[in-house]
């Protein structure tokens, strides 16, 4: 008798371990970065270290991810992130559609904030849908240190000054462009692979 091949299948690398528990904790620092616009809101180190997210992708964007992205959310990913390891890792765990336009996502993810320099190739939203835009996660190494930005608007007592780098140059003329067609714009989540930053639409940025 021809003995039958076992087929086994295995997770790429671990995600939440408490999905519905852990995805609730991560949406509420995610929803405080983008009430306190240049907060630095540490997510819970212990969850962290539970994900295995394939590099270049950080523990802190895997969650956000893993917690936010759904099957009706589509997701975005630059080049550096395009891996098949990546996007096994995305559709096992978040079972997230990921496509090729920035302007049909609606999360977008870039490895590495040096190389973000503009924001017009995302959805903007619409007067009669301004939620209908992408939310951009960007990495970056520090959201302490680095190029200083001052930061007033919604959610901030007079001036807020955020320290972040690496950033691109002329990032910063394209979010004062993306301010200026508010309600419509996109919102922006930076993360240093353990904590994460918002800079909403509604938030008016300068150099400091």
């Amino acid at each position: 008798m021809m003995q039958q091949a076992l087929v086994t299948s295995t997770a790429p690398g671990a995600g939440l371990t408490d999905p519905v528990m852990d995805a609730q904790a991560i949406f509420r620092q995610v929803m405080n970065a983008l009430a306190e616009p240049g907060s630095v809101q540490s997510l819970e180190p212990d969850l962290l270290a539970a994900l295995q997210p394939p590099a270049p992708l950080t523990p802190a964007t895997a969650a956000m991810l893993l917690a936010l992205a759904d099957f009706e959310t589509p997701v975005w990913l630059d080049p550096a992130l395009s891996t098949a390891s990546v996007t096994a890792y995305l559709r096992f765990h978040a079972g997230c559609p990921l496509v090729a336009e920035p302007s049909k996502a609606s999360f977008a993810v870039i490895a590495d904030g040096a190389t973000l320099d503009r924001l017009d190739g995302f959805a903007l939203g619409s007067l009669e849908y301004p939620d209908r835009s992408t939310t951009v996660i960007v990495q970056v190494i520090s959201l302490t240190h680095g190029r200083a930005w001052s930061l007033s608007g919604p959610g901030i007592d007079g001036i807020r000054t955020a320290h972040l780098s690496p950033l691109h140059h002329d990032l910063l003329a394209s979010l004062q462009a993306n301010h200026a067609l508010f309600p419509c714009g996109i919102d922006l989540l930076l993360t240093d692979g353990t904590s994460v930053l918002g800079l909403p639409r509604s938030t008016d940025i300068t150099e400091a």
